[in-house]
């Protein structure tokens, strides 16, 4: 990702910012788009933007069809996972605290 200063413009009554073409292009932008504002900033996106998740056909496609080095996934296969009981895998990476309770014994008063 990369910072981009964009100048605040009048427009009308209001102000606002022109957005590149190629980043319209890119993010596929129409008409519309959704501000969302967090502490962090403000994040556009596109109105139709759908959530929807590739499926595995178009997923092992656009594998496919990257650069991405795969040379040492035989190398990560090894690391020993494959032994771990996954469907009971409640393990954390350290044992449980155990904590043991006792009673204070509080010293009489006399009277």
């Amino acid at each position: 990702m990369q910072a981009q200063e964009l100048k605040i413009a009048q427009i009308g009554n209001s102000r606002g910012i022109r957005i590149p073409t190629g980043v319209l292009r890119r993010y596929a932008f129409t008409d519309t788009a959704i501000m969302i504002e967090s502490v962090d900033g403000i994040l556009l996106r596109p109105a139709q933007q759908a959530d929807t998740k590739m499926s595995w056909a178009d997923t092992a496609k656009e594998m496919a069809a990257s650069s991405e080095d795969w040379s040492d996934l035989e190398a990560a296969s090894a690391d020993g996972l494959d032994g771990i009981p996954w469907a009971t895998a409640s393990i954390a990476a350290e044992a449980p605290a155990i904590y043991q309770v006792t009673q204070k014994k509080m010293p009489r008063k006399r009277s």
